[in-house]
């Protein structure tokens, strides 16, 4: 494959892994571990800076699903991109299914990198400096640790959907 089909395929692995991170956070919000998301927090500042004033408060969530999606969407196909093509396996032996089940751990570490990756470039960069929100280091809770977890999360069912979908059968 080349950059365009991997970050197509990348894309795809990061809306499917968004619908993981989304389990994961309405899971977490049940617990009452969770208070307001990254996208709540993006469309809270947009209507701070009037850009929704008018609104309705079903467009304003659907704004803020469309947020989370195109970003999980858009860090995808960048991780995607940043990947390298498989090698088929010639024959289904035993030593190569134990192959392929280390493969899917490592692909599953390496979004698992990826995603805590791009929640620093995310949460610690771009988000504060726009007043989204603080700095995690400034943050004296142990919720602020909850979005590296939320990222780490999305980036290893983004790294096992990728490699489901690139895995090439003989």
């Amino acid at each position: 494959m080349d950059v365009k089909e991997r970050a197509l395929v990348g894309a795809l692995s990061g809306f499917l892994g968004t619908f993981v991170l989304s389990a994961l956070r309405v899971s977490l919000n049940k617990l009452g571990m969770v208070g307001t998301t990254a996208p709540e927090q993006v469309v809270r500042r947009v209507e701070e800076l009037g850009l929704v004033e008018n609104w309705s408060s079903g467009a304003r969530q659907a704004l803020m699903v469309a947020a989370h999606v195109g970003y999980g969407t858009g860090a995808g196909a960048i991780f995607g991109a940043l990947r390298s093509d498989y090698e088929e396996p010639e024959s289904e032996t035993a030593a190569e299914l134990q192959g392929d089940r280390d493969d899917a751990l490592t692909e599953a570490s390496v979004g698992a990198t990826l995603g805590v990756l791009s929640w620093g470039a995310g949460w610690a960069g771009w988000l504060p400096i726009v007043g989204v929100h603080p700095a995690p280091w400034t943050q004296r809770t142990p919720r602020a640790l909850l979005p590296v977890l939320d990222h780490a999360v999305f980036g290893a069912a983004w790294g096992l959907i990728y490699w489901i979908l690139t895995r090439r059968r003989a």
